[in-house]
């Protein structure tokens, strides 16, 4: 979480990329605070989102204090390595960013609602960092779920784009793409700061407020 170099903050060529494995890496079975399988299905009516703001222990947190989310969990997504560990998402040499999955309740909160903690969350305009954290991982990304995820997705950063501009902030730098497939992070990492109470967050805001969401 803390060290760079410069070859980090450059994406990796996918034909230089590690090669990774067949099989998924270990990972915990039940989510720590709320006990539910870490790879249940959405109920009905649910949806799944996916969001990269940095180091994903604390972003996790950001979503699971948020109600109408049902599931978080963290994991890598973006790169170009089957089934990659953690040291090796940390050497740059896969692509990957570490990112938070959730499953929301739309009936408590909208996926607008999620972008809007999104955007507070963290400084999307920081490129390949965030905070003190540098490298690919750290970078910032919207990952959606078919089509209207991605159109709200892109509608929010063109809405929240000239108030950061408005606060002396520069161009928002994340990435917003179809939802990549998703490799669950190691067990110690999930839920890591209800473990970890003391634990390690490098995210802060730009304390620009989002206009999107305001009514979930």
């Amino acid at each position: 979480m803390f060290g760079f170099s410069p070859r980090k903050i450059q994406m990796i060529d996918p034909a230089q990329a590690r090669p990774g494995r067949a099989t998924p890496i270990a990972t915990a079975e039940r989510h720590a605070i709320w006990d539910r399988p870490l790879k249940a299905a959405p109920p009905d009516g649910m949806e799944h989102a996916m969001f990269g703001m940095g180091c994903f222990w604390g972003v996790e947190r950001i979503f699971w204090q948020t109600p109408g989310v049902w599931l978080s969990m963290v994991g890598y997504a973006g790169g170009f390595t089957p089934n990659p560990t953690y040291e090796e998402v940390c050497s740059g040499e896969t692509g990957h960013n570490e990112v938070v999955r959730v499953i929301l309740d739309p009936a408590t909160i909208s996926y607008e609602g999620l972008l809007a903690k999104f955007w507070e969350g963290h400084d999307p305009t920081q490129g390949m960092r965030q905070g003190n954290d540098r490298g690919t991982q750290y970078r910032s990304g919207i990952y959606a779920y078919g089509d209207a995820q991605l159109a709200a997705a892109q509608a929010s950063r063109d809405a929240f784009a000239p108030r950061l501009v408005q606060a002396g902030y520069g161009a928002i730098t994340t990435e917003i793409t179809p939802a990549p497939e998703f490799y669950y992070a190691e067990d110690y990492h999930q839920q890591y700061l209800h473990k970890n109470p003391n634990g390690y967050c490098g995210l802060g805001g730009t304390g620009v407020t989002c206009p999107v969401g305001l009514s979930a």
